[in-house]
């Protein structure tokens, strides 16, 4: 059985990189997609959905974030009446969309004569879990905050779920808060992020000095409240060491980074070949994240060769044996983090051991183009029961 997939999207997320691994393997049928056209799709393969994206451009860089995500939702609208009117093409057994932009797709594909997989890509935990760890984050950091996404998307997104034949989860955790609010373990598959080798590439040594980095907007959702409470203890016996911090600052953290200015270096948001350079240049990732589909920084810092200081719902324990590939930590849990931390620095055979363990878990066999056909052959899997 051949596998044809159609993806379609408000933005493209990693959905790039899979449409550009299937169209190489043959299994693009069709990308639909608020954003541009990616370099490896082909033009008729491709359509763009213009008039979400014609809504949404106002907002794109506009520096009100809170703004910019409920437009995404405010402009649903288009994309759905957009899609409403399109054709499936032909030959297509699969479709495929993220969280939130799967209902019109589901619904095209139902009115096809002939039997099509709907698939529901999570790159997020279910939205009632989603939503119960990030605003318990944001009542005891930021008071008053609520998390930007109105309660009819939750239910949307729910609706979704029950509607697809399968949920794809990036991570064990992701599963998990499925398979907890009533979704069939059975209509759940794990398959993590792919990574870019030609880019990022094993380090040759260890830093001179404690360097730890960690990759990911600063919100309470992430857990940086709790990675600074950490490093303080970190600093404290290890006066040299450094925290690297990449990504944007969210509005419910801005209260807390004032409590912190001057604690780490931030970089706002990097190449990915400059990151590429930072992650081999430091002794271990970190990531406490108290929510995360599968932070795809993980794969990047693994195929880097660093041992991964990551929490459970961060996504790690799918490819990161504790002990192995590094260490999974409690993400509330200030001192145990600086524990961990504080090891990876001093224990420097280990480090190295766990660092190449990390690669060959996290690089080898995970490009984005064994990502796609660990998807493939699930999908055919799947259809072949169907029949």
């Amino acid at each position: 059985m051949t596998v044809k997939i159609l993806f379609s999207g408000k933005t493209s997320w990693y959905l790039n990189h899979t449409a550009r691994e299937s169209y190489k393997s043959g299994s693009l049928s069709g990308y639909w997609m608020g954003n541009k056209r990616p370099t490896g799709v082909p033009r008729d393969k491709y359509k763009r959905i213009w008039p979400y994206h014609l809504a949404q451009k106002p907002f794109y860089h506009m520096p009100f974030i809170n703004l910019e995500e409920r437009m995404r939702w405010n402009n649903l609208p288009f994309y759905e009446a957009w899609i409403a009117r399109q054709q499936i093409p032909e030959g297509t057994n699969v479709v495929q969309a993220p969280m939130g932009s799967c209902r019109a797709l589901f619904r095209l594909a139902d009115r096809n004569s002939k039997r099509i997989l709907k698939v529901f890509d999570a790159p997020n935990s279910h939205p009632n879990t989603l939503f119960e760890y990030w605003q318990r984050e944001c009542d005891l950091y930021s008071p008053g905050y609520r998390i930007p996404m109105p309660d009819w998307v939750f239910d949307q997104i729910s609706r979704e779920i029950e509607n697809a034949d399968m949920v794809l989860c990036p991570s064990n955790f992701v599963r998990d808060s499925m398979v907890q609010n009533g979704v069939s373990p059975s209509k759940c598959y794990v398959s993590h992020f792919g990574v870019d080798t030609s880019i990022f590439k094993k380090r040759d040594k260890l830093p001179e000095k404690p360097i730890f980095i960690s990759v990911g907007s600063l919100t309470v959702r992430k857990g940086q409240q709790y990675l600074f409470k950490a490093f303080e203890i970190v600093k404290a016996q290890l006066p040299e060491a450094e925290l690297i911090c990449v990504g944007g600052v969210r509005p419910d953290f801005i209260g807390e980074l004032k409590k912190w200015h001057g604690t780490f270096t931030h970089y706002e948001g990097v190449s990915h070949p400059k990151l590429a350079k930072m992650l081999s240049g430091a002794t271990a990732f970190v990531l406490p994240s108290l929510e995360e589909g599968f932070a795809r920084v993980l794969s990047e810092a693994m195929a880097c060769g660093l041992p991964i200081l990551a929490s459970y719902e961060s996504g790690a324990t799918t490819v990161v044996r504790n002990g192995i590939e590094g260490i999974i930590i409690q993400p509330r849990d200030p001192e145990g983090i600086a524990v961990s931390m504080i090891r990876s620095a001093r224990e420097k055979e280990e480090n190295l051991r766990m660092g190449e363990a990390a690669y060959s878990a996290g690089a080898k066999s995970n490009t984005w183009s064994d990502y796609t056909n660990r998807l493939v052959t699930e999908y055919k899997r799947r259809l072949e029961l169907q029949q």
